[in-house]
């Protein structure tokens, strides 16, 4: 089924929270496909019948609740309330100590005042009551304030307006630097290129620049495109893609992504993919969608912060009944739990998306992060997960009077236009040896064994009619000195080499494991992963060599697709399934699994749709990371849960007792609250307990 585009030119330059609402509601309308807003311009991918009217709905509601600003409104509004509240009790204090008459005769526009600056938490809370039938932390709040009020001592509500004011900004300000810092470290920040135009280089805008086109890149610079080198070399740092703070070196014919940076060299790159379609941009559009998902902790935070919320006004009646103190019962009612949990949950959840994101680990989802957390079982992929996923030339057997230098030869002619697996490690092989390939004068493919080739003869070797194939092939063929070659190796493959009719020796080709990937199953079990399984394709014989190699609790071998999925479904009946895979017939277990992600840049685009967790990094390690962050993220989520509750309590007994006065009620809750939001922030730190290499 072909999709659609249709635009639609926006009246104004969304901001980012505004931008990834739009494209998140329009996505979840049928027939919708993708939703992308690239500066004024709102771009729709669709199948069938486009559902205009539901769609100019969605972006008028955007458009018009959208404020102007410089910045953040939340942030704004917070910094003026604050202000606001702060100047009103200083000046305030001031006059009652200038003139305390004065101050006295103004007690109904200190009221008034008072009312007025209290006027979001009064309509919030109403709101709440009305709206959801139930009060809120602001239910709480504006209780409080009226009840100052008609106690005949407004100024005492007052200094715990300033101060929660002042917290809610100071909260407000960390909550949004914890969910706003991936925004700047994928930020492309380079407004032109060298664009290389016959030979010559020439500065343009990045915005002119298209597929197809030819740019240059040198030392210092940071590339704003995805293409291909075709000539230089470089290092490159790709940490915003990969993760990998080390550099990577690139020439001719080796990919490169922007967001990366050239650390040294220069390299010429032909353009694949610009603007919304580079890969930078895949990550930013997964991590702020990513933000958007909730976690199963937040509903419980939301539902039991909700619950408490009675409770406070339970014990403000209980003691307005036992003592008709007003400055007890305004303890009780300046104290909730709702921010403290609520706040520092999301913030936690935002704060991992973003650092996972910056280690080069896409997560899809706050309840990712929560599953990755509860994991106990792992499903492994072998082809392209535990190993590589590129053959290479591992072992050499020669007959006598034969190098190894002529049977590679020979062999890379014959294959040289084959794109087989094997006979394409065999051909990276020759050139990783800088050998020329003598060139055939003919070729055939025997379908399913091998090739034939005539060979002319080349440096001091001897040419010939040559056949590369399974040792089948060469039995058929009725090659002979088949016995003079051993294999031991059952479970490497190797390509037999002949000449005329007499056999010159065998080729064995492998795929190796992933450096780092024993230990990697190692620190899993010290991670809280009970077992560790593996599926594949491959032969009962492969299979069984690589999970004695590996330590693998348990393995499936010559396993289809479908049953891949169907081994995942039975595993969660036991417990929390992270699959690992990369390729196209991983997706099902993929997408049935608690958890399925992909490892490697070598992954396909079906692959990465099915998963929760994307790593584009080949280094198995990070799959440790991801673990260690869901874990880390859900102790300190614990650990908030318990100071808010803990510290919040023993001020509502306090204020209950009449040990601490309204004041330190609310300093002891809003710092509480602060306290738990900067520790949730902490997940944005360097982790530096990162398994070395």
């Amino acid at each position: 089924m072909a999709f659609k585009c249709y635009s639609i030119k926006l009246g104004a330059r969304l901001s980012q929270p505004d931008s990834r609402m739009l494209c998140v509601r329009l996505r979840a309308l049928s027939g919708i496909v993708s939703a992308v807003v690239s500066g004024m311009e709102l771009k729709i991918w669709y199948y069938g019948v486009f559902p205009a009217s539901k769609v100019n709905l969605l972006v008028a509601s955007i458009m018009n609740s959208y404020k102007k600003q410089g910045e953040e409104p939340e942030m704004a509004d917070y910094r003026r309330e604050a202000l606001l509240s702060v100047g009103s009790f200083i000046a305030m204090q001031l006059l009652k100590k200038a003139s305390p008459g004065a101050f006295a005769s103004v007690k109904l526009l200190r009221s008034a005042l008072i009312l007025y600056i209290s006027r979001n938490f009064i309509k919030n809370g109403v709101t709440g009551l009305v709206r959801d039938n139930r009060p809120n932390a602001d239910t709480l709040t504006a209780t409080a304030v009226v009840a100052s009020v008609l106690a005949g001592k407004p100024e005492s509500s007052l200094s715990l307006l300033a101060l929660s004011n002042g917290a809610e900004m100071l909260t407000s300000y960390a909550a949004e630097k914890a969910r706003g810092h991936i925004s700047g470290l994928l930020n492309l920040n380079q407004p032109y290129v060298w664009l290389v135009d016959n030979g010559i280089e020439r500065k343009v805008p990045v915005k002119e620049i298209k597929a197809g086109d030819i740019i240059a890149a040198h030392t210092g610079e940071k590339i704003c495109i995805d293409g291909q080198v075709l000539s230089g070399t470089a290092a490159i740092n790709q940490a915003s893609i990969t993760g990998e703070s080390a550099p990577a070196m690139k020439k001719k014919g080796l990919p490169v992504y922007a967001g990366s940076v050239v650390e040294a060299g220069e390299v010429v790159i032909k353009v694949e993919k610009v603007g919304d379609d580079t890969s930078l941009a895949h990550v930013v559009h997964l991590v702020e969608e990513a933000q958007t998902r909730r976690a199963p902790v937040q509903n419980f935070a939301d539902t039991m912060a909700n619950l408490l919320v009675p409770i406070s006004f339970l014990g403000a009646a209980i003691v307005y009944g036992a003592t008709r103190d007003w400055q007890r019962v305004l303890n009780l009612l300046f104290i909730d739990f709702s921010c403290g949990l609520k706040l520092s949950t999301a913030t936690a959840i935002s704060a991992a998306i973003g650092a996972a994101a910056r280690k080069g680990i896409l997560v899809k989802g706050g309840n990712y992060i929560e599953a990755l957390a509860d994991t106990d079982t792992v499903v492994l992929d072998k082809t392209g997960t535990i190993t590589i996923g590129v053959p290479q030339v591992s072992s050499i057997l020669t007959v006598e009077n034969v190098d190894e230098k002529e049977l590679l030869l020979l062999a890379a002619s014959a294959e040289h236009h084959s794109v087989h697996p094997l006979a394409v490690a065999i051909q990276k092989y020759v050139k990783d040896k800088e050998w020329t390939v003598p060139q055939h004068k003919s070729s055939k493919t025997i379908v399913a064994r091998g090739m034939t080739a005539i060979v002319p003869d080349f440096e001091d070797y001897k040419g010939g009619e040559v056949l590369v194939g399974s040792a089948k092939l060469m039995q058929e063929r009725n090659v002979s000195g088949m016995e003079q070659i051993t294999v031991e190796d059952i479970t490497m493959g190797y390509i037999y080499v002949s000449r005329d009719g007499k056999l010159l020796g065998a080729i064995g080709i492998k795929d190796p494991i992933r450096p780092l990937m024993k230990k990697t199953l190692n620190q899993m079990r010290r991670h809280g992963v009970d077992e560790v399984v593996m599926l594949t394709g491959d032969s009962k014989a492969v299979a069984s060599e690589v999970a004695r190699d590996m330590d693998i609790d348990a393995y499936h071998a010559e396993v289809l697709p479908e049953d891949k999925a169907n081994h995942v479904m039975k595993l969660k009946k036991r417990g929390t399934v992270m699959m690992v895979g990369d390729g196209i017939n991983d997706a099902p277990a993929l997408a049935f699994a608690h958890v399925g992600v992909t490892l490697g840049g070598r992954q396909t685009d079906l692959a990465a749709e099915s998963s929760a967790v994307t790593i584009r990094s080949e280094d198995p390690t990070r799959l440790i990371e991801a673990l260690q962050l869901g874990r880390r993220t859900m102790n300190l989520i614990h650990q908030n849960f318990t100071a808010t509750i803990m510290v919040n309590s023993a001020a509502m007994i306090l204020g209950a007792l009449g040990v601490i006065n309204p004041l330190w009620s609310a300093v002891i809750h809003n710092t509480a609250t602060l306290a738990v939001v900067l520790n949730s922030a902490r997940i944005l730190a360097p982790d530096k307990r990162r398994m070395a290499g």
